[in-house]
């Protein structure tokens, strides 16, 4: 299951491991979202200790969602070191997104 958890501020979030964070910028309201939470779900089961997934509501956190440039949903953002070094937009497959992220783990 995705992370979800309160952090005082997105550098915190960041700091909580030394696995490469994927982040899910979500919206409660967004269909494409829900269709993502599942694959999301097992992607992290099938990278279980190479990735972490973290799930963050846009509408929550409108700054941060503006300070990455969130202007479509779902976008993943995959850190690594604290730095942003993949984006995707839009539901992808499973095997899809382990590919695109498997050259950063």
């Amino acid at each position: 299951m995705a992370v979800k958890r309160e952090f005082n501020s997105f550098e915190d979030l960041l700091s909580l491991s030394d696995l490469p964070m994927l982040v899910d910028f979500y919206a409660t309201w967004c269909g494409p979202c829900k269709m993502m939470s599942p694959i999301l779900d097992q992607v992290q089961a099938q990278l279980k200790g190479k990735l972490r997934v973290v799930k963050i509501d846009s509408d929550n956190y409108p700054q941060l969602a503006s300070t990455y440039g969130i202007q479509a949903y779902p976008t993943l953002i995959l850190f690594k070191g604290g730095k942003p070094v993949e984006r995707i937009e839009g539901v992808v497959q499973a095997p899809q997104l382990v590919q695109r992220l498997q050259s950063f783990l």
